[in-house]
């Protein structure tokens, strides 16, 4: 099922994980029970769940059979109180949730789609968007992920590879900042320059 947490399974997830938890605590419980036969059990169940994500990737049918569907509650501001019947969801529920999201007020959401998985994602009427740089032509450089290349004093080649930084940056940066490169308990930097540097406690 690929990297997911619990609250991010499919419901057919879900059912599968709960099944082979079972299935493992008989042989556990009873001794008279052959284990061979629950790993066998649980290797049939972890095939089928492998089968039935390939066809849920292959077929938007079958996906939309076994995973279900996702539900606009929220149409151009205006509940769609018979897709809230029909997921039988409250108002409050719906409150709830956009709580969740940091929305106090249903007048400020233009959609709201209630995802398979139980999420709801929002999308704010244009009015209270929050202002972006674009909105007021501010012109920023692109963000880029910070890489640790020194830890506990010791030089991350790793990083340094994905960063294509050598050596010698850092050791002028280093020596820029007058310290070595044993004295620096973390060190990050990005693709942009911008660095941060932690140094290690003195020992009493």
């Amino acid at each position: 099922m690929g990297k997911r947490q619990i609250g991010d399974m499919q419901p057919n997830e879900l059912v599968i994980t709960l099944l082979i938890s079972e299935i493992a605590a008989i042989p556990l419980q009873d001794t008279n029970q052959p284990v061979l036969l629950g790993i066998i059990a649980i290797f049939v169940l972890v095939i089928l769940e492998i089968c039935v994500s390939v066809l849920t990737m292959k077929s938007f049918s079958f996906r939309k059979i076994i995973s279900g569907k996702s539900v606009v509650v929220i149409k151009n501001g205006v509940i769609d109180q018979q897709s809230m019947r029909d997921v039988r969801m409250t108002v409050l529920d719906l409150i709830e949730l956009l709580r969740g999201k940091d929305v106090f007020c249903i007048d400020d959401v233009a959609f709201a789609v209630l995802e398979v998985n139980g999420d709801l994602s929002v999308m704010l009427k244009s009015e209270v968007m929050p202002v972006s740089k674009q909105d007021i032509k501010i012109i920023s450089e692109s963000s880029a992920l910070p890489l640790p290349v020194i830890s506990d004093g010791k030089l991350i080649q790793e990083s340094l590879n994905a960063l294509q930084i050598k050596k010698d940056e850092i050791l002028r940066i280093l020596n820029k900042e007058n310290c070595t490169k044993d004295e620096i308990f973390l060190m990050s930097i990005n693709r942009n320059g911008k660095y941060n540097l932690i140094k290690k406690e003195n020992k009493i």
